[in-house]
């Protein structure tokens, strides 16, 4: 089951990184988020919890896009039901 949630995921962070209205920074913690999750040699909690402490950080930054801060929010409400 986290693997499909992995994968929705990732396909939403992919987005959020392709996205230049998204300011440098919030793409950068994408990035970061995506490769935390698709490490296969780690627990998938530990991945998860390390993901949502990132996501959480920079939903709170003041310069991220309406869109772009729904699209984490979408990201953290899948991870938190693993």
């Amino acid at each position: 089951m986290s693997e499909d949630a992995f994968d929705r995921c990732d396909k939403i962070l992919k987005h959020i990184m392709e996205d230049t209205s998204v300011p440098r920074n919030i793409r950068r913690a994408a990035e970061e988020s995506k490769a935390i999750l698709s490490r296969d040699d780690e627990d998938p909690t530990i991945r998860t919890s390390t993901v949502i402490s990132i996501l959480d950080e920079i939903s709170n930054d003041p310069n991220i896009p309406i869109h772009a801060r729904t699209l984490i929010w979408n990201v953290l409400s899948e991870l938190e039901s693993i």
